[in-house]
């Protein structure tokens, strides 16, 4: 029997990076990372709302991963010469490339809608995270490990959750209604970005986001049929005005990042004289 191939080993460093190659590094992290954050924020809302202390116990785990997540991608972007300001907390709201599917606020009677959005998702961050395994940027593949280790209990935990909601009535028709209105958004995970050919071209991600939608579909179509839930055709979807990932957004982003960057506006951090009580 021939032993499987081993992925081959990542070569590029920083070092490494031509002008196209490292607007391209960009383009793949800033959509890693916002995604994870704004996901995490979002998350966050549900806080001591979950319907028992270990689901609230186990989302606010989630947010907590995922923000550690989009640590490790803006991480790297400082590498490149971003500074933190410069990725998160100062950075234009309408320079964020997240998918719609993670800014859209919770509906009102909305734990359908967070088990809905957190399965939907967790399968596409899986997937993505499984594609960059095999990536030629050598500091992206030292941290993919951990996170997609991370992402599996994320998923299973979505998972039981659908299984859970499905089963009783009241709750599978809340559930089957976040799944209607959720799932067109969730489709904007997989937007090509303008440097998508150089990402695959320099090897810092190996699959095709079509390919990538297609094994998405074919997981999350299925499973959510078996539990009785009605999917919407991928390609009969009415498609949203806004995209996320080219920079246009719904008005609830613009409400959310107001919210999360206002505290470190207020403290100004510029002003380290203010920050130490020395200012009157």
């Amino acid at each position: 029997m021939t032993a499987p191939e081993e992925p081959p080993a990542a070569s590029l460093d920083r070092d490494d990076l031509t002008p196209e190659r490292q607007v391209a590094l960009e383009e793949l992290l800033f959509r890693l990372a916002d995604d994870e954050f704004v996901h995490a924020e979002r998350l966050t809302e549900w806080q001591i709302f979950a319907p028992t202390i270990e689901s609230d116990l186990a989302l606010a785990n989630v947010a907590q991963d995922e923000f550690g997540h989009a640590r490790l991608w803006y991480d790297l972007l400082q590498e490149l010469g971003y500074t933190e300001e410069e990725c998160i907390w100062r950075r234009p709201a309408d320079d964020w490339t997240h998918a719609t599917l993670v800014e859209r606020p919770f509906a009102d009677d909305g734990w359908g809608d967070a088990v809905a959005r957190t399965y939907l998702y967790d399968v596409a961050e899986r997937l993505r995270l499984e594609a960059l395994v095999d990536t030629s940027y050598a500091p992206l593949a030292d941290r993919v490990g951990k996170a997609l280790a991370e992402e599996e209990y994320h998923r299973e935990h979505a998972v039981s959750w659908v299984e859970r909601l499905a089963s009783d009535g009241d709750a599978r028709e809340r559930l089957q209604a976040a799944v209607e209105d959720l799932f067109p958004h969730a489709l904007s995970l997989w937007y090509p970005g303008e440097h998508e050919a150089e990402i695959r071209a320099a090897g810092l991600r190996r699959e095709s986001l079509a390919s990538m939608r297609e094994e998405w579909i074919d997981t999350v179509i299925p499973t959510l049929e078996g539990y009785g839930l009605v999917v919407p055709e991928p390609d009969e979807v009415d498609r949203p005005e806004v995209r996320g990932r080219d920079g246009s957004h719904t008005d609830k982003w613009f409400d959310l990042y107001e919210a999360f960057t206002a505290t470190h506006r207020e403290v100004d951090f510029d002003r380290p004289a203010r920050l130490r009580g020395e200012e009157a």
